[in-house]
């Protein structure tokens, strides 16, 4: 039950509900870029983050000087029926701003 209390939580906020959007979307993104993308600022995008990290929903990497974050790659079934709903929204999302690790590291071109 406590699983989905956490889950529940993480996903009760529209800006952490935009921001797993993005990542689904994207598939990886920067802090700056999701920052810019929502026109969030960066510690309210980074309170976000490790909430959504808390609740196993997204992951992270380093890549040079930035942190990639990337959708969890064992979502629970609850997780993964948030996904399912939220890719439906996928056109309501704001066009990616990129930032300039985009010419320094392997992000899709």
């Amino acid at each position: 039950m406590e699983n989905i209390i956490t889950l529940s939580k993480a996903f009760s906020d529209i800006n952490r509900l935009k921001i797993v959007a993005l990542i689904l979307r994207e598939k990886e993104l920067c802090v700056c870029e999701i920052c810019d993308t929502l026109n969030l600022s960066q510690p309210l995008v980074s309170r976000h983050l490790k909430q959504l990290k808390d609740a196993n929903i997204l992951e992270s990497y380093q890549s040079g000087k930035w942190i990639i974050y990337t959708i969890t790659s064992k979502p629970t079934p609850l997780a993964k029926a948030y996904f399912n709903e939220l890719q439906l929204n996928f056109t309501t999302l704001p066009k990616l701003i990129t930032c300039t690790r985009i010419t320094h590291d392997h992000k899709k071109s």
